[in-house]
């Protein structure tokens, strides 16, 4: 049976918002550029991390990692599969989340649709309390 390892998203600029999604998502980082990462991409012409065609970021807790590629056509169309992020305090979440350089697209009764800053969906619901 095959298990979820890695959700990748095409993008414009890998590195920026490689760091967005790191930054909203609890116990996620960009994952550091050792000595053989840093060769790699300077035998490929690439001098500045900025610049990384394909910039990881991973989970601390072993979930699934996170790539960021870059593509050369922009973003068209609604996305077809989309994360679902979860906070305990949605308003909050909201604005800590625009803050970072996300936009609310849509209000629903039970949850927000918002996107990244390169327009990618996501949803934000509130997290249900365990009974």
């Amino acid at each position: 049976m095959a298990r979820l390892h890695d959700i990748v998203f095409d993008c414009a600029r890998p590195a920026a918002t490689a760091r967005f999604w790191a930054a909203a998502l609890e116990g996620y980082a960009v994952a550091p550029y050792d000595d053989a990462e840093l060769a790699r991409l300077r035998a490929l012409g690439i001098t500045r991390i900025e610049d990384d065609p394909t910039v990881l970021v991973e989970p601390a807790d072993g979930g699934p990692r996170l790539w960021f590629q870059l593509v050369p056509e922009a973003k068209s169309v609604k996305n077809r599969v989309h994360p679902d992020l979860r906070a305990a305090d949605v308003a909050a979440e909201t604005q800590r989340l625009t803050g970072l350089g996300a936009t609310v697209r849509a209000r629903y009764t039970d949850h927000l649709l918002l996107a990244d800053p390169e327009g990618n969906e996501f949803c934000l619901v509130p997290e249900i309390p365990e009974v």
